[in-house]
Formats: structure tokens, sequence, C-alpha cells
């Protein structure tokens, strides 16, 4: 059944192949539990008792409560998939609630900081690929799985645009600077590919697909020549990248667009409009604000 439902989010959802792995690690992860608990392989008899069990091992393992939260989404999604094939008459994920938490408060790299590192980057001698992927995810707000799947036929260079394939599948376009067009362009320079990975864009030294791992440590390798946050991952330059181009006057909108989410309060998590910032637009915009001097 795990198979077939693979295959299922592969060839009717089209999910990217990162979300297919994440979705068959937790699966897998459940299926370990529930044959060390129950001594069987077959997860599509496990009954509520038995997801409750595991979310319960789970935190006692002090697994974060956003990560069991995606376990148990996923859990929802293979029974409902289940429930849809006939396998099954009733889900027994379906009425276990997620857990609560209060999501953790992630503070943006500033505009100071990121000038800053971007001086350096280009004054100094750092690595060509390295500074490519922290002005790339910088200036565009893509996601590192997105980075290191980019195609090379994507990279439109002469044209200053980026063709991205997101979640789903979805294909969107990012404009890029001159600036950015000319770091790749010098990057193409020194491109040595292996013939199988000749497709993508970024290439490591020896060649091949630049896995995450490597990304997340070339981030938090520079972003800690600037600052001395926690958190200095390639998803607080995505957050970053959102913060500041909203902050210079970029409509949320458009910044939901480039960021690839389906949904308006998606990007708002990544934005830092504080009131007195809605209070400026609601001055200079609403067609009654020419009578008050300030909100």
């Amino acid at each position: 059944m795990l198979d077939k439902y693979l295959e299922y989010l592969q060839f009717e959802k089209r999910y990217s192949p990162h979300t297919i792995t994440s979705y068959k690690k937790d699966l897998e992860d459940f299926s370990h539990f529930y044959s060390k608990t129950e001594g069987s392989d077959d997860i599509s008899k496990a009954d509520k008792k038995v997801i409750r069990n595991f979310i319960v091992e789970l935190s006692e393992n002090n697994i974060a409560k956003r990560s069991i939260n995606r376990k148990l989404s996923t859990l929802r999604s293979f029974y409902l998939f289940l429930l849809k094939i006939g396998e099954i008459k009733v889900s027994p994920a379906e009425s276990i609630p997620s857990l609560k938490f209060y999501a953790e408060k992630q503070i943006p790299m500033s505009q100071e900081e990121m000038q800053t590192l971007s001086e350096r980057i280009l004054s100094e001698q750092h690595d060509l690929l390295e500074k490519c992927i922290i002005e790339v995810l910088y200036q565009t707000g893509i996601r590192k799985a997105e980075l290191c799947g980019l195609m090379f036929e994507y990279v439109d260079i002469g044209g200053n645009e980026l063709k991205v394939i997101g979640k789903g599948n979805k294909e969107r376009f990012i404009p890029i600077s001159e600036d950015l067009s000319d770091l790749l362009r010098s990057y193409l320079e020194i491109r040595k590919p292996e013939t199988e990975y000749k497709s993508y864009f970024f290439v490591n030294k020896k060649g091949k697909k630049l896995s995450e791992k490597f990304v997340y440590v070339v981030v938090n390798k520079y972003l800690s020549l600037v600052t001395s946050k926690e958190k200095r991952s390639p998803h607080i330059l995505r957050h970053s990248f959102a913060t500041h181009v909203l902050d210079n006057g970029a409509e949320i909108s458009k910044v939901k667009k480039i960021l690839g989410h389906s949904s308006l309060a998606s990007t708002q998590v990544y934005t830092n409009a504080n009131i007195e910032q809605l209070k400026k637009v609601f001055n200079q915009a609403h067609p009654r604000a020419s009578k008050k001097e300030e909100l």
C-alpha cells in the first residue's frame, strides 16, 4: 500500500520528490513503531489507539510538536487515500487533533546585516559557488530544495529571470538583478558538471548536484560573519527577503507570488509589516486619509 500511495502522490498529486521523500520517511517511522508494538507491518489495520501511542512516544523522545503534527498530517493523508481506494471504511487518524504549540518567532536578518555581508562577499576572495548560493537565496527568496533542484534551462541570465518548480510542481518566474545575472555568468565559467548532472544549474566541486545539507552549512557559515542570531539557515534568508521587499514597498500579493505560496496567510508569516508601516500606507493611499494628519 505504501508504494501505491507514493505513486499517487507523484503522479496524481504531482508532489515534488523532496515532499514525497518526507511523506515516505514519516510513514516508515510509523510502520517501524507499528511493527514494534503490534507485531505487524500492515499499517492499514492500525487504530486510533496505536496512532495516539505513536504520538506519545514521539513526544517522550522530545520530537518537536511541529514535526509530530507533520507526521500526523501524513497519516491523515495516507488513510484518506486508503478510504478513497476502498481499503478501509474509517480513517483511524480522522479525529485525532494536532498538538497545540506557539510557533517560535524567527528574527530575519536586518537589511544592514545583509548589505554588510554582500559587501564582504564581493570584496573578498570567497568561493564563487558559495557567493551564488547566498545571493540567489537572498535575492529571490527561493527554498533551499528549489535552489538544489534549479535546472540549467530554467536560468535565463540574459533575460534576468529564473523559472522555479516549487511545491506541488507549481512553476513560477522570478526576476533577478543585473548584478546577480553577472555573478551567475561568472559562475558558469567555472561550472564543471559530471554528465549525469549537466541538467542542474548548480553543481559542487565534484560536478554533482548540490545537497541541502551543503547549502545549509554554507549559509550558516556566511551569516555567522555578520550576526550572532541563533537562526542562521537558508529559511532565514527566505524570511529576510520577504521582510525586506515588503518593508521597501512591495505589494504583499506580489511577494506571495514570488515565494510560491498558495495563500496570503503563508506569506504574512514571513513578513514584518508593523502597525507604523500600515499607518503610513493608509495615510498615503486611503481616500479619506487626507482629512487626517495621522491615525
